[in-house]
């Protein structure tokens, strides 16, 4: 049965390595950079306006959020990276706490989810966190978040030069997306739902 998106929950924040959610349930990591849309794309996906936290300034999400989808698996929020206006010791806990929860034992992780802007060519912080999941063996799909931004007459440079920058081979999963307009996301849940089995 695939999962019904519209049936979420938020479930808790955690703050340290002990609060992280170990119960067998898939999980779905969403990582990108703090001004890319990051909840935007999570509240889309769910159906709802904002049930993931919506910061007016980048980098509000300070923690790891667990959001729980038909009793069956788990969208996790991560921190933001490389904008937000935050001192640096704040940056390092983030960062111990990313590290944490990637590299927890109990490998709860079932795919990530990097989300880019397809305005942009993505960033060194965007390949570091393409390279970790590469390196880790940890499934992958690339959300390519803004597409309402662009003519339709630039998508397909855009698409070409993420797929450049991050090395994509058409094997790799890449997502064109509109957190604003909806599009893409019954691709993205029906690849969310095939990583899961269901």
């Amino acid at each position: 049965m695939a999962l019904n998106f519209g049936k979420a929950e938020f479930v808790r924040s955690a703050a340290s390595q002990g609060q992280f959610l170990r119960d067998g349930l898939p999980q779905f990591a969403f990582a990108g950079r703090s001004n890319v849309g990051k909840s935007s794309v999570i509240n889309r996906l769910l159906g709802r306006k904002n049930l993931a936290y919506v910061g007016a300034s980048p980098g509000k999400t300070t923690q790891i959020n667990y959001f729980l989808v038909d009793k069956g698996a788990y969208l996790v929020d991560l921190p933001g990276y490389g904008y937000a206006k935050v001192s640096r010791a704040e940056k390092e806990r983030w960062g111990r706490l990313m590290d944490s929860y990637f590299q927890d034992e109990s490998g709860i992780l079932t795919a990530g989810v990097l989300i880019v802007d397809i305005r942009h060519k993505p960033t060194a912080d965007d390949v570091t966190m393409h390279t970790w999941f590469r390196e880790t063996g940890c499934p992958e799909i690339v959300v390519a978040n803004k597409l309402d931004k662009l003519k339709k007459s630039q998508v397909e440079a855009a698409l070409a030069l993420i797929r450049e920058t991050l090395e994509l081979t058409e094997a790799d999963l890449l997502v064109p997306f509109s957190a604003e307009k909806g599009t893409g996301k019954e691709d993205l849940i029906g690849l969310l739902n095939a990583a899961c089995g269901r």
